[in-house]
């Protein structure tokens, strides 16, 4: 490789990094307005793009505002957490969860770890969870006359139509409320309900550490799950090339079986006793008043489960169930729950299909260890070193592979010279040739692809494992968060990328040469693993400890697997001359 090919390396590299960060700067998003006090029929409006599942003549689901603080609060609290109904609306408005804090912070020059506030739930200006909207029928912020006893809550409106609607929400255990509503025509005459939209919640971020990068709104139709987050709405596309920004999502086909809002640890999913026939969302802007001006300050995503329009006669009732979990993305209540349902609510955990079996049997490991009394960050290094000794004879026949393919270059390039002709006879005199030397070329790469989906079952894991979210280990005070010890000029500093950086650039030199390489792409392939550093310099903590411990004890592999020294393959080692005895003299 000449300079000029070292030059367009480093140019690609650095374009790559600074791609979209460039292409922010250039082309800021559009954040959508947030929402007003105007509703929208099912007949008007902006048009939506939907998803394919959905027809073009479907109507949209009417915008609805806020409850407002006019509104009569009813709070409910039992062990796990703290429920405030609202009176517009008839819905759950807030919940809070008693053991998280809203921010994990470090305890360092006095300042006490954990924060004043609890984690909470759709918060930030959120429709009533099951909030009702139905074209003119039904506003959503209709005023409900709300009665609470013992774990109980019970909201009762008639609209001027006729129509008596009472919800009646029960508290449960495992951060679960059951709720029953309830609609009769009390009008006399036959009533002609629209299409019915149950808010599911809005996901916002949470906390002065979360980014909203994965604040989005999931879905499952009984087969497969969907995540929506802002990716979708923006269509950003390839920058310049982007498409117009997205105003609704719309999926299902009346099989909806649960939908969920979420950030990165925690979720509010409402599950139907019957399937919904579509789940609708949308993204809208987190307004801060600033001077008398709202200012965007991050994305928000409402979602509504959609139920098909409906006849009741005089006196006919209509009842639907639903289940509301609110509560944080712990891997082994998820699952219980679902499969009590049979609704695999474990999936907004969003482990990945093909990574999946990896991410879960992680998080259970480290589970399990962390049950026997160990601390989180000692149990993901006791887990990459289990890792690493069942990985530790093929990494070792790996390594012993290239460094007999390095003693075997001479020869291979004798037979490359002496089939250059004959491409085809080269490449199987070739394969002859290690085979019977008992080498493979893929023997180096072998270990590291077979380490790949461990490697993203850690990350998908820790993307979500709320077990993490404040857990410490030496100055981490967050195994969740990046290790930031103190900022430079507003720069970050985190010491365990650095650290992780040192170990692969050591782990690179001590790396055999691959077989052909010329010196420059040798020199390019040491210093590789610099761009890791960029990579993952603000990643979790817990991620960058994983792969630091992976780097040592592959060190540490190589310099006992040198120690043993081979002969040549196909070299008899030198023999020393035997010493004859002289003769004696009779």
């Amino acid at each position: 490789m000449d300079r000029k090919a070292l030059i367009v390396l480093v140019i690609s590299f650095l374009f790559m990094v600074l791609w979209f960060p460039l292409m922010n700067r250039l082309y800021p998003r559009k954040v959508l307005p947030a929402t007003t006090n105007t509703v929208l029929s099912a007949t008007n409006g902006t048009p939506t793009l939907r998803a394919s599942t959905q027809s073009a003549e479907a109507p949209i689901v009417s915008i609805r505002p806020a409850a407002s603080a006019s509104a009569s609060l009813v709070t409910l609290t039992n062990d796990t957490a703290i429920y405030t109904f609202s009176s517009l609306g008839g819905g759950l408005q807030l919940v809070e969860l008693r053991a998280y804090p809203e921010n994990v912070v470090c305890r360092r020059k006095g300042v006490p770890t954990g924060s004043t506030n609890f984690a909470s739930l759709n918060h930030k200006e959120a429709l009533p969870v099951l909030s009702m909207g139905g074209g003119t029928l039904l506003t959503g912020v209709e005023e409900f006359k709300l009665t609470a006893e013992g774990g109980r809550l019970r909201a009762e409106t008639t609209l001027s139509n006729g129509l008596a609607v009472s919800k009646e929400f029960s508290l449960g255990s495992n951060y679960l409320v059951h709720v029953r509503v309830r609609l009769e025509n009390q009008s006399g005459a036959a009533l002609v309900l629209p299409e019915q939209d149950y808010a599911i919640g809005t996901a916002v971020p949470m906390g002065t550490n979360d980014t909203g990068e994965n604040v989005g709104v999931f879905w499952y139709d009984g087969s497969r799950a969907e995540d929506v987050k802002h990716g979708w709405f923006e269509n950003r596309g390839m920058g310049c090339m982007s498409g117009s920004p997205r105003t609704e999502f719309r999926g299902g086909m009346n099989n909806v079986a649960w939908g969920a809002v979420h950030n990165q640890f925690f979720t509010l999913a409402v599950m139907p006793s019957q399937p919904a026939s579509h789940v609708v969302a949308r993204m809208e802007s987190i307004t801060n008043d600033a001077s008398g001006t709202r200012v965007p300050v991050g994305r928000s995503f409402p979602a509504f489960l959609v139920y098909p329009s409906a006849t009741l006669t005089n006196g006919q009732i209509l009842e639907r169930d639903f289940t509301i979990y609110a509560g944080p993305k712990e891997y082994n209540t998820l699952a219980r729950i679902g499969n009590e349902r049979k609704n695999n609510l474990d999936l907004v955990m969003d482990f990945g299909r093909f990574f999946g079996f990896f991410a879960k049997s992680l998080l259970l490991s480290m589970n399990g260890l962390h049950a026997l009394s160990l601390p989180y960050g000692l149990a993901i290094v006791l887990i990459t070193v289990i890792i690493k000794l069942l990985f530790w004879p093929l990494t070792t026949a790996s390594t012993r592979s290239m460094k007999r393919m390095q003693k075997l270059q001479p020869q291979m390039k004798l037979i490359q010279e002496k089939y250059k002709e004959d491409p085809r006879k080269m490449n199987t005199k070739m394969m002859e040739f290690m085979k019977e030397h008992k080498v493979s070329p893929l023997g180096g790469c072998l270990p590291m692809l077979l380490q790949i989906p461990v490697f993203i079952g850690f990350y998908q894991m820790l993307q979500s494992a709320i077990e993490l979210r404040g857990a410490s280990f030496l100055w981490a005070c967050d195994l969740s968060q990046p290790d930031t010890v103190f900022s430079l000029g507003g720069f970050p500093v985190n010491p365990m990328p650095m650290i992780m950086g040192v170990t692969m650039l050591w782990q690179a030199r001590l790396t055999p040469a691959a077989p052909g390489m010329d010196p420059v792409q040798q020199k390019i392939m040491k210093y590789m693993p610099l761009m890791f550093i960029v990579f993952l310099y603000k990643m979790s903590s817990g991620l960058t400890l994983y792969w630091t411990v992976q780097n040592l004890l592959s060190i540490a592999q190589m310099k006992l697997t040198k120690t043993v020294d081979e002969p040549a393959p196909g070299v008899s080692a030198p023999v020393a001359p035997r010493a004859i005895p002289p003769k004696r003299k009779k």
